[in-house]
């Protein structure tokens, strides 16, 4: 069957497509699920912590999983780092019906529940299998049953079959760009990865959330070009450095104009986000198209 439920033939994810398929009865049917990507060190995390506070705060029921071995997405929520999925895993030798809910999942700001899926040890193993593990004891515990909204934190730009994964749980992909070549680019590349799940999985572009960046022309031309939206702009804000060094959301800081300013764009984002946006079927571009468009030789 093809994603609308039409009869069809599965083609590969993509041309000598290699990345991890998930058990397809290991599903999440109860909430609208988010998957967040963009270039490593763009802010990812600090994004997914807010909007998971800002869906909170919209009165919704929310889970945050990080699929970053760094294990650090929720600790602006949680105030500390929490031991992973794979830890757990390994700390019972693997013997998942020792697990207990409690072993793994942990309430931070606001009510979030929170779950670092981590990943495998440097070279082995493939971060694929992390999440769908994590997915599967949310599912056999009945974590999911109680939870509107799932956002998934996903490590850097990395598109491999691994951390690609969560792709083929959402229902919309968002990513986060500056205003720069090295993000756009990364952009671009994780747009080509999004497409290729979307032959076979439900996932759709949501769009962009522009961040540290006091423009976003370049971001606005990449759009125009390949047909995405922008959905919030998030300036390059020292209340937002400062959050995370004081391991905390924007929702708990002091209030200033510049805080009220960010908080009411992610409760904006995340309005937006729960009504739905439209799906999104952008063409990436090859990389001479990316050095012409944004004014290189």
């Amino acid at each position: 069957m093809t994603p609308d439920g039409s009869p069809g033939i599965r083609v590969p994810d993509g041309d000598g497509s290699v990345q991890v398929h998930m058990d397809p009865s290991t599903t999440i049917e109860t909430a609208k699920v988010f998957s967040v990507y963009g270039k490593g060190g763009i802010g990812k995390s600090t994004v997914s912590s807010n909007l998971s506070a800002a869906f909170s705060h919209l009165g919704r029921r929310v889970l945050q999983i990080g699929c970053d071995p760094k294990h650090d997405s929720t600790f602006t929520l949680t105030k500390r780092l929490m031991p992973t999925v794979i830890d757990v895993l390994a700390s019972v030798e693997f013997h998942v019906e020792e697990l207990r809910p409690e072993d793994y999942v942990f309430e931070g700001y606001n009510g979030v529940m929170c779950v670092e899926a981590g990943g495998p040890p440097a070279g082995t193993g493939c971060g694929g299998y992390v999440v769908g593990q994590t997915v599967k004891l949310l599912k056999e515990h009945h974590l999911l049953e109680d939870t509107d909204v799932v956002i998934f934190d996903v490590l850097g730009d990395v598109v491999c079959g691994g951390f690609a994964a969560p792709l083929q749980h959402a229902d919309r992909a968002l990513i986060v760009a500056a205003n720069d070549f090295d993000s756009i680019f990364a952009m671009n590349r994780i747009v080509a990865a999004i497409q290729a799940k979307s032959r076979n999985y439900q996932v759709r572009l949501g769009g962009v959330v522009a961040n540290r960046s006091v423009d976003t022309d370049q971001i606005d031309r990449f759009n125009d070009r390949v047909g995405l939206e922008k959905l919030a702009h998030f300036q390059d804000l020292d209340a937002m450095r400062r959050s995370r060094l004081q391991k905390c959301t924007l929702f708990e800081m002091d209030c200033t104009d510049e805080v009220n300013a960010a908080v009411e764009e992610f409760l904006l984002l995340a309005m937006t986000l729960w009504d739905g946006t439209e799906p999104h079927a952008p063409t990436a571009l090859n990389d001479r198209e990316i050095f012409d468009l944004l004014g290189f030789d």
